[in-house]
């Protein structure tokens, strides 16, 4: 395997594959093993950071005083930030150093668990959770770009990405079982401690460790996209976010959705006139970027939301307890695990595309099996049905990232795992609250969980027919 930097950096690794089996993945060395696990520990303590904090945040508003209406704002608090400056963070690890903004992210994201773990106050509290999602801002994207500019296109990105993809999607199951158990019997500080000691595991092995790179002709960044942008989303996750909790009839809710629409705008137009875009437009062109962003955009967003009101279905309707909750979540967390090893084989087999479309044909197909719930019962049908739409939920990760940086230059891989982070972060956001107030709407709650499976479904599977026919090759 050869390790590629910008900056001329070609660290040789084998990757030794058995005569006549082409398809089969190749094995990483020991260094290239290091490498992976230091850019995946980080990614896995991000997500980790996503749903660990759900559970405890009752305890959490009585222990801080934090009213229930203000609740959210330990959510907000870190999803404005890591959403909103991804893009930016993203072409700033393209022009100054991916290495060194992944180093200074990381800092600042063990520092801020410490603070958010010492909290005396809300005031306190929520400044440490949006430095924790400033953090994740530069984290994620250069987190990203050194994986796929370290690991050349190809079967060993592959399995990088599909590494990196499962620790993911297992950090945001991992927390939510972790979250309950952690905050009962240690209290909810301890949620955050965890985090603050994962970075102290990564931070000191990653300057040794990874190499640094960067684009070699360093142009001006684009500030009036930088602005535009880091302010059209940052618009955009607050409304969501605010009426994920309060619904869309708020004046903030309307007013801010509204500007972020607006300010999106300007930056489409910003861009096509200036001569070092933040975003090339012409990137944006490409279909596997567009196409693959789009899969990214419906599988995150349709799958946060089938999570959402399948804990509403088991903990208000069925009336289990938080723990039997969390134990079926720890299966679809467990079968996911499976499905990210195997994820790279298929991948290899039929390319990323084919997979990303056969995945949420297959996500979609079996959040439709869950219109077959109960009012009286229904946990094993939930199990069954929300762990294999989770497998095909991941190959669908893992091939739309693949799919959405494949073609692109080392130069640009900073802006384009930017774009697909920027995607993850935004379907998170918008997923919950577009689906889940129809939910939460309806007197009956078992009816309107009933109508968002039934759209959520007929969403992923119109979705998977569209790529199919944009992701086809011409020629």
């Amino acid at each position: 395997m050869a390790m590629h930097t910008d900056t001329g950096t070609d660290t040789r690794t084998h990757s030794p594959t058995p005569p006549g089996s082409a398809s089969a993945v190749p094995r990483l060395d020991g260094r290239a093993r290091l490498v992976l696990f230091v850019l995946c520990a980080a990614q896995f303590m991000v997500a980790l950071d996503f749903s660990i904090l759900n559970v405890a945040l009752p305890v959490l508003g009585a222990d801080l005083g934090l009213s229930r209406s203000a609740l959210q704002w330990a959510v907000t608090a870190f999803a404005l930030p890591s959403g909103g400056f991804l893009l930016l963070f993203g072409r700033i690890a393209d022009l100054y150093g991916r290495k060194r903004l992944f180093l200074a992210g990381l800092s600042l994201f063990g520092a801020a668990s410490l603070l958010a773990t010492c909290a005396w106050d809300p005031a306190s509290f929520l400044t440490a959770r949006a430095l924790q999602g400033l953090g994740a801002a530069a984290i994620v994207p250069a987190g990203m770009s050194l994986l796929t500019t370290t690991f050349p296109e190809g079967p060993l990105r592959d399995r990088a990405l599909g590494i990196s993809g499962t620790l993911m999607s297992l950090g945001f199951t991992v927390g939510m079982v972790l979250g309950g158990v952690m905050t009962d019997t240690l209290g909810w500080r301890s949620t955050m401690g965890l985090l603050a000691v994962f970075s102290l595991i990564v931070l000191p092995l990653a300057p040794g460790l990874l190499p640094e790179s960067r684009t070699p002709d360093r142009p001006r960044l684009d500030v009036p996209g930088a602005v535009t942008v880091t302010g059209g989303l940052l618009s955009l996750i607050y409304a969501l976010s605010t009426a994920a909790e309060h619904g869309f009839g708020g004046t903030d809710v309307r007013v801010t959705l509204v500007a972020g629409v607006v300010l999106l705008v300007a930056f489409a137009v910003v861009e096509s006139r200036h001569a070092a875009p933040l975003v090339s437009l012409p990137m944006l062109r490409r279909r596997t970027v567009a196409f693959g962003n789009l899969g990214g955009l419906v599988t995150f967003s349709m799958m946060s939301a089938v999570i959402f009101v399948l804990t509403l279905y088991l903990q208000e309707v069925l009336r289990l307890s938080a723990f039997l909750t969390g134990l079926v979540f720890g299966v679809q967390g467990v079968l996911s695990a499976v499905a990210g090893s195997l994820a790279p084989r298929l991948i290899g087999r039929l390319g990323a595309r084919r997979t990303l479309v056969l995945s949420l044909l297959g996500q979609g197909a079996f959040v439709a099996l869950l219109l077959g719930l109960g009012r009286d019962s229904g946990a094993l049908l939930a199990t069954v049905a929300v762990s294999l739409a989770s497998v095909c939920h991941l190959g669908a990760i893992i091939s739309y990232g693949l799919t959405a940086t494949s073609g692109v230059p080392d130069e640009e891989q900073g802006l384009a795992t930017g774009l697909v982070t920027t995607t993850q972060q935004v379907a998170l956001t918008i997923g919950i609250p577009v689906l889940a107030v129809v939910a939460t709407a309806r007197a009956d709650l078992f009816a309107g969980i009933r109508t968002v499976l039934a759209l959520d479904a007929a969403i992923v599977l119109a979705a998977a027919v569209l790529l199919a026919a944009g992701l086809r090759r011409r020629g």
